[in-house]
């Protein structure tokens, strides 16, 4: 199936080179350009497309005004060409919150050596995100006939069929022990999910929080910050060495990799470049296989929306060693990738909507 992608950009460079790095893939095709946020919804009632790729610094009508009209109007993914500058950082997390899935880099990479890894990238994040579950709602799976039992979460799927989700209930996520650490990974729509989560924990949260977003380096502080200001658990970018305390959350910085360390009475952070053969840097497995081999307390894991599997093998790690394991659904995600890869691989407890996690953690933690 081919995707109807429109492109906007007040840039006609910018235009040019979008348009010709996503047509060199058959299954993409750009209907329209359009010049600013007026033309943009005037080419969406033409070309009704799959997906539109916004600008944000625009003339006549920029593109966060742009975005709520789109998404009041003609809801639909968005993917936001975004500057890596810390003004762009900020416009891209209003875009994110406004609704934008996903965002690429508006830089001088679009001239680069790397062009051929942004054309990758620009191309995989589209198909994703035009086949979102958030604007694309799946068809309701067949009921299960009544006296048929519930497969069990660690019997191997067949080979015709995808294993059974695990109940959505809270009967996996046992209050007995309490974990004594949360940590989250998330990657695509990850902004917007824990722009619902955090908020909704209180301050008396009697864990630390470890938290890996995919995200560029200019942007993590920018979030945390953001975050901060919306939560009342204390919210900030990870700094090397610093001890870990109850009712704080720490975003893992862009760029480099965050570990749990074992010294502290709770632990304290640790940052790496290694390993750099990583896909992602930061990357939730890295995280994640870190407390799995030293943390000794109950752990409380979570993989949120997002592309691609990282994380399953560190939640499949942490589950080995007894851990609770949830994961959203994929109902509410931007891209069930992520969760799909833990679920798939028999290593999560509990599969939620995201406005049921919130719960889901005060019910645990007894909040």
């Amino acid at each position: 199936m081919t995707i109807r992608i429109l492109v906007v950009d007040d840039s006609p460079f910018m235009r040019k080179s979008l348009q010709k790095m996503l047509e060199e893939a058959p299954d993409l095709r750009v209907v329209a350009t359009a010049r600013d946020g007026v033309d943009a919804l005037e080419k969406i009632e033409e070309h009704k497309p799959d997906l539109v790729t916004l600008d944000i610094e625009m003339p006549r009508m920029d593109g966060l005004t742009c975005l709520k009209r789109i998404m009041a109007e003609h809801p639909m993914p968005v993917l936001m060409v975004s500057s890596l500058t810390q003004e762009g950082a900020q416009a891209t997390l209003d875009a994110l919150a406004l609704g934008a899935l996903d965002f690429i880099p508006k830089e001088s990479g679009f001239a680069s050596l790397s062009i051929l890894q942004i054309q990758h990238d620009l191309q995989e994040k589209v198909r994703r995100l035009a086949a979102s579950p958030r604007f694309h709602k799946a068809a309701p799976a067949p009921a299960r006939p009544s006296q048929a039992p519930a497969a069990p979460l660690a019997r191997p799927a067949t080979p015709a069929k995808a294993p059974a989700p695990p109940p959505t209930s809270d009967s996996r996520l046992g209050s007995s022990p309490q974990a004594e650490l949360l940590v989250i990974g998330t990657s695509t729509g990850g902004p917007k999910a824990l722009q619902d989560i955090l908020p909704a924990l209180p301050a008396s949260l009697p864990v630390p929080c470890l938290i890996v977003q995919h995200m560029p380096s200019t942007f993590t502080r920018p979030f945390a910050d953001r975050l901060n200001g919306l939560c009342q658990v204390h919210v900030k970018e990870a700094e090397q060495d610093e001890p870990l305390k109850a009712g704080t959350v720490y975003i893992a910085p862009g760029g480099i990799h965050m570990t749990y360390g074992a010294r502290g009475t709770k632990g304290h952070i640790e940052l790496s470049p290694e390993p750099v053969s990583s896909l992602h840097r930061p990357s939730v497995d890295v995280l994640f296989l870190s407390v799995a081999e030293l943390f000794r307390g109950q752990v409380l894991a979570g993989i949120l929306t997002g592309m691609g599997s990282d994380g399953t093998k560190g939640m499949e790690q942490l589950k080995q060693k007894g851990a609770y394991t949830l994961a959203e659904a994929e109902e509410s995600c931007a891209v069930y990738g992520m969760p799909r890869a833990a679920v798939e691989r028999g290593c999560v407890d509990v599969i939620a909507p995201l406005a049921d996690i919130p719960g889901h953690l005060r019910r645990h933690f007894g909040i």
